[in-house]
């Protein structure tokens, strides 16, 4: 048996600095032993460079998102809707080569022990299907490596269990740091334990106004700034 370990788990900062440096604080006082990032460190707000490099130092693993291949030209920006596309067309300007070539060598997946780390769902990684639900989950168990399975891409936090024996595989949305969108605007994250299994969801307040106002600012729409404190 391996040293048991607290680890903090976060996804989907998108370009929020003041939700992320919040969200290390709150990791650091929870004595939290490693870092793992699912993805789509950049993307809607307006300091990717700041959160990438944050990421970087930090996070033991992290993982590619939708996001962040179409910031790294990895991603056609097709299926993007307006607001994305713009932002990820800004983003694109914004970092610097080094950076763009780290984000497209990012893998899609990782597994460590019985842990599946996955930015969108463990079936077809690449796809970027959402899991917004247990009948959403219902699927992709059989393709869940280990027993949990941790994914963000949806914004909205949630445990899905395969059954109710305390073996039974599950898959957990791990929720937003910088874009919550389950009504809650609260940054998101979990921590868990690697040998109990248990899960804790952490929701923190954070300077919205300082990442509305940023978004304004950079001349990114003016949507991506106020629905952040909706959480929608």
């Amino acid at each position: 048996m391996g040293e048991q370990l607290r680890i903090g788990i976060v996804s989907d900062i998108h370009g929020n600095l003041e939700a992320l440096t919040t969200a290390l604080k709150s990791l650091e006082k929870r004595r939290v032993e490693k870092l793992y990032c699912l993805g789509d460190v950049v993307g809607y707000g307006a300091n990717p460079s700041e959160c990438l490099g944050l990421t970087r130092e930090r996070a033991e693993i992290i993982l590619l998102g939708n996001h962040d291949a179409a910031a790294a030209g990895k991603e056609s920006l097709e299926y993007f809707n307006p607001y994305a596309r713009e932002a990820a067309i800004w983003t694109q300007r914004i970092l610097d080569r080094d950076q763009r070539e780290f984000l497209a060598g990012l893998p899609y997946e990782e597994i460590r022990g019985e842990m599946h780390l996955v930015h969108s769902a463990p079936e077809r990684p690449q796809e970027w299907d959402y899991l917004f639900s247990a009948f959403d989950a219902y699927d992709q168990f059989p393709h869940v490596k280990g027993r949990d399975c941790f994914v963000g891409h949806s914004h909205v936090p949630g445990e899905y269990c395969e059954g109710r024996e305390e073996t039974s595989r599950r898959i957990i949305n791990v929720g937003s740091v910088g874009q919550p969108r389950d009504g809650d605007p609260r940054l998101c994250y979990v921590i868990y334990d690697d040998e109990s299994r248990e899960l804790e969801f952490v929701r923190e307040e954070y300077d919205m106004e300082t990442a509305a106002h940023k978004i304004i600012e950079a001349g990114l729409p003016r949507f991506l700034a106020q629905r952040l404190f909706y959480g929608q």
